[in-house]
């Protein structure tokens, strides 16, 4: 593992700004949604993530400058090349007598409460991506629980519980099987893909799925509602006017004489139920005239009007 200066191209002498600086510079270049065609970007990316989790954290920082973690953040110990020394002694909590005299610490995680990123890089995240790339925001897990992921998926993903790809706070890209009913709010256990452990193992990653605003549909309950463009034609005389729905596009019938905000019923178009079945589709009919208007239609109401 480099030198985490190295990593993020500064002095040992940079101050706290500026080590963010470099590193939301750094992180925004070789985030891997940012360069989808390159395999390295993703070691790269996660390279410099664990640099900031050093140097980003005033205390992290302090004890790799002096020695007492590397690069890795792990806590390096002293005298353990001794044939009669404890394997198991450095996961031992607190300060310990070691061979030879030696005293140590061992700490579970670098940051605040726990927590290896020290409160840091995850906000940072955040701020850079937003929710452009499937997640909003990560957060690691205090005191060795549950890793949370935030994931934003689209009324379609939510309605078809297909798998979806979460990016996690150390650059892996995590496919997350959306269950059949989805709310904004609902959560998805993945049991061992959480943050990496002293042991080997994973903790588990709880996902918590966050519906987008659409463009087309807003919810209500398991029902979707959409506007509904209707010509002025169509809206007098009657007509079948195509509808896209989730399920692909159906024809509503539009009724004669149909006026701007009725609403027309589109049953089992909606959003999946609990009990089996869905909700439906309402679509609000929205008279649309002509663009450019048209003389004739003019001509004839303003006769109408005399």
């Amino acid at each position: 593992m480099r030198n985490p200066y190295d990593v993020l191209g500064v002095a040992k002498t940079a101050t706290p700004k500026d080590i963010k600086a470099a590193f939301r510079k750094l992180a925004k270049t070789h985030h891997p949604d940012q360069n989808r065609d390159d395999p390295k970007a993703k070691d790269r990316f996660a390279a410099v993530n664990q640099a900031y989790e050093i140097l980003g954290d005033e205390k992290r920082r302090g004890e790799f400058d002096r020695g007492e973690i590397d690069a890795e953040g792990k806590p390096r110990f002293a005298g353990f090349e001794d044939a009669g020394a404890d394997p198991f002694a450095g996961f031992r909590r607190g300060a310990q007598q070691g061979p030879g005299g030696a005293r140590y610490e061992y700490r579970t995680s670098g940051g605040p409460g726990g927590n290896p990123f020290g409160g840091g890089a995850s906000d940072i995240f955040s701020d850079l991506f937003g929710s452009a790339f499937g997640r909003s925001e990560e957060s690691a897990p205090r005191g060795g629980g549950d890793l949370q992921v935030n994931l934003d998926v689209s009324i379609e993903e939510a309605a078809t519980g297909i798998r979806k790809s979460a990016l996690f706070p150390d650059g892996r890209k995590v496919a997350v099987q959306l269950p059949a009913y989805v709310e904004d709010g609902t959560t998805v256990r993945m049991p061992g893909h959480g943050a990496a452990l002293p042991n080997g193992a994973r903790t588990d990653a709880v996902v918590k799925l966050r519906i987008r605003k659409h463009p087309r549909y807003t919810m209500e309950g398991r029902d979707l509602h959409a506007d509904l463009p209707v010509s002025l034609a169509d809206a007098v005389i009657g007509a079948k006017v195509p509808v896209e729905t989730l399920g692909g596009r159906v024809a509503v019938t539009v009724p004669p004489w149909s006026s701007s905000d009725r609403v027309l019923r589109i049953k089992g178009r909606g959003m999946p139920l609990k009990a089996g079945g869905k909700g439906d589709l309402y679509v609000h009919v929205r008279i649309m005239l002509p663009e450019g208007g048209d003389p004739e239609l003019e001509a004839l109401l303003r006769n109408r009007r005399a």
